[in-house]
C-alpha cells in the first residue's frame, strides 16, 4: 500500500478514514485486499487507536470487512449488489423528488438557500460533466461526489443525504476497478450534472425526473453489460494503473 501523505495529529480518525477512502476509490487498495491495524497504523505513523476508529467507521458505511483473525478486507461487491445499490439509490431519489415538488412553498429564507445551492453547485457539475466526457476518472469521482453531495441542501434530511452519499461511495468502489479495464470507459460515465442543475434551477419537476430516469437507467444498463459479459473480477486482471481520486473539499 502506498501512503497518501503525511496525516496531521488533527481529526486523525477522519483523515485516515478520508485517506484510505480514497485509496479505494483510486484502486491502489483493490477489493478483497487485506491489511491490519498495525500495519496502517506504521504507514502514517500514529498510534493504533485512531486507525482502529477509522477502519471501523469504513466497516459501518460498508466499504470494509472486519475479521478478527485477519484483520480488514477491502469489500469486494457484486454486479447484482450493484443493481440494488442504484434500484435503492432510485426509489429514495423518486421519494425526494416528490417531496421537491408537492406541499406547499418553501420560505423565502429556504428559496434563497436552495438557489445559493444550484449557484454553488452549478461548477461542480460542469467540471463531472467535462470529466466523464474526458474520460478523466479520477477527476470524476470527486467531483460527482461533492455534486450530489451539495445537492443534499434541497433535501433537508441529513439522513437522506447521508445514506445517498454511502449508496454513491460503494457505487465507486464497485465501479473502479471495472472501469479501469475497460477500453471503452468512457462511454459509461454519465454526464447529465448540468442539465439536473438546469431542470432544478427551472423548477421543471418532468424534466428533473427525466434526467433522474436517464441517470439510473444509464448505470442499470451498465450493470447489465457486466452481467452479459459475466466477466471475472477485475482484481484477477492486471494491475491496473494507480492514481489519486480525492473528493475536493
Amino acid at each position: 500500500m502506498c501512503a497518501s501523505g503525511a496525516v496531521t495529529r488533527s481529526t486523525l480518525r477522519q483523515q485516515i478514514a478520508d485517506a484510505l477512502r480514497d485509496e479505494v476509490l483510486a484502486g491502489r487498495l483493490q477489493p478483497g485486499r487485506e491489511f491490519t491495524v498495525k500495519q496502517i497504523a506504521e504507514q502514517y505513523g500514529v498510534s493504533a487507536t485512531p486507525v482502529r476508529e477509522a477502519l471501523f467507521d469504513l466497516s459501518a458505511h460498508g466499504l470494509l470487512e472486519s475479521d478478527q483473525h485477519r484483520g480488514f478486507r477491502v469489500r469486494e461487491f457484486t454486479v447484482a449488489d450493484y443493481r440494488s445499490m442504484v434500484e435503492a439509490r432510485a426509489l429514495v431519489t423518486e421519494g425526494v423528488i416528490r417531496g421537491l415538488f408537492s406541499g406547499p412553498p418553501p420560505a423565502d429564507a429556504q428559496t434563497a438557500g436552495h438557489r445559493d445551492c444550484l449557484v454553488s453547485v452549478r461548477r461542480r457539475a460542469q467540471e463531472a460533466a467535462r470529466a466523464a466526457q474526458g474520460g478523466d476518472l479520477d477527476i470524476l469521482i470527486g467531483y460527482d461526489l461533492r455534486f450530489w453531495r451539495e445537492l443534499g441542501v434541497l433535501v433537508s434530511n441529513a439522513y437522506i443525504t447521508d445514506f445517498l452519499h454511502r449508496l454513491r461511495v460503494q457505487a465507486w468502489v464497485f465501479a473502479v476497478p471495472y472501469l479501469r479495464h475497460d477500453v471503452g470507459a468512457r462511454e459509461w460515465l454519465w454526464h447529465g450534472h448540468p442539465e439536473l442543475v438546469v431542470a432544478l434551477t427551472l423548477g421543471d419537476h418532468d424534466a428533473v425526473r427525466a434526467v433522474m430516469d436517464d441517470y439510473n437507467t444509464h448505470a442499470l444498463n451498465w450493470a447489465d453489460r457486466l452481467a452479459a459479459g459475466n466477466p471475472a473480477h477485475p482484481g484477477h486482471g492486471p494491475q491496473a494503473p494507480s492514481a489519486g481520486a480525492p473528493e475536493p473539499r
